[in-house]
């Protein structure tokens, strides 16, 4: 296989702007080789990081087993607290989604559990959002109202069996 070929330095924001570009046409494939290539350059580059993040989770309906594994470790990559919380929360909310979306079986319930996760890990960035940044609390909003047009529920709780006694 041929080596790939690097990007220059001062290429990199145009790059960025051409990968946010696919992901906005729905390649994000495209989007995530670009940051690959701009993150091989400058490897802690944030918008990039942030990026192939959300590349990665644009493919969950697709290919959700490895993206999901390869997003998480994008969220270890990030700068401050914040914006660990906030982005793992969108892994799990973009993975429930895609869940709700693949139906099937049990799909409400397990949809619910990637739900529920990310809302608990928007609150817990909503605790440390920079002041006027809403964002986590819009995507809280948004599970709530995916929860909703999904019917997404908790998992039921099984109810004991009772033996049948028959007449003696």
């Amino acid at each position: 296989m041929p080596e790939f070929k690097p990007i220059s330095p001062e290429a990199i924001p145009l790059a960025l702007e051409k990968a946010e570009r696919y992901r906005l046409l729905n390649e994000p494939a495209q989007a995530e080789s670009i940051c690959r290539d701009v993150l091989s350059l400058d490897a802690e580059n944030q918008q990039a990081l942030v990026m192939l993040l959300l590349a990665l989770t644009d493919q969950f309906p697709t290919d959700a087993a490895e993206c999901y594994n390869e997003a998480r470790a994008v969220v270890a990559r990030l700068r401050g607290g914040y914006e660990q919380l906030y982005y793992d929360g969108i892994i799990h909310e973009r993975r429930g989604y895609a869940r709700a979306l693949h139906g099937g079986p049990g799909s409400a319930t397990a949809a619910y559990e990637w739900i529920h996760e990310a809302m608990d890990l928007y609150e817990q960035a909503e605790r440390l959002r920079p002041p006027g940044n809403d964002d986590a609390l819009l995507r809280w909003n948004s599970c709530v109202r995916l929860a909703e047009r999904y019917h997404l529920h908790p998992e039921e709780p099984q109810e004991s069996l009772q033996p049948v006694l028959g007449d003696d």
